[in-house]
């Protein structure tokens, strides 16, 4: 997985998929990419940096459920009065993470689950029930797709053993392309 490069390949995969141009939101250009790069101290990662300044914002048709979201939307049903998110803290994980069987108090899960909603990913999209896909933006799993709800974390991809889809932005929405289960071989 490239996340300093985009592949050409990849970016027509990307385009193919989601069958571009019929549902998809005009793409950002690069100045505002840049921008939004500026404003959260981060550099998104190749392809999908490519993808949200040349191909689209976002897309009505999934993946996910409800469909692609750009960069800067915040999650779907996120709680009022919920600090900002600080997508320039690194993302706190490189495992995954089921805090709902955590036997730590509360006290201690709390800070350390807002850090995983919150800390060095974009939100992808929702597929409902709470559950959101992030692409992580900072931190070891830079480039990474995890599935995020409120049992816990999860990344996504063959080398963590929950599928056999390729890594990235790139190999999820191949993954979902070919009409594959998220969690299934």
């Amino acid at each position: 997985m490239d996340t300093e490069h985009a592949d050409p390949r990849e970016l027509a995969a990307l385009r193919a998929a989601f069958g571009f141009g019929a549902a998809g939101r005009p793409a950002l250009g690069w100045g505002a990419v840049r921008a939004f790069e500026a404003k959260h101290g981060v550099v998104l990662p190749e392809p999908y940096r490519t993808f949200v300044a040349e191909v689209a914002d976002g897309a009505e048709a999934g993946p996910p459920a409800y469909g692609l979201v750009g960069p800067a939307e915040p999650p779907r049903g996120r709680a009022a009065g919920r600090p900002a998110r600080e997508l320039g803290r690194p993302f706190p994980l490189t495992s995954a993470w089921v805090w709902e069987d955590d036997p730590r108090p509360a006290e201690e899960i709390d800070p350390l689950v807002d850090r995983v909603l919150d800390h060095g990913s974009v939100v992808l999209g929702t597929e409902g029930c709470g559950v959101h896909w992030h692409l992580v933006v900072t931190g070891p799993h830079r480039g990474h797709v995890w599935s995020i709800g409120g049992e816990g974390a999860v990344p996504f991809g063959a080398e963590f053993g929950s599928t056999t889809a390729g890594p990235g932005f790139a190999g999820w929405v191949a993954h979902w392309a070919a009409g594959r289960p998220w969690f299934n071989r």
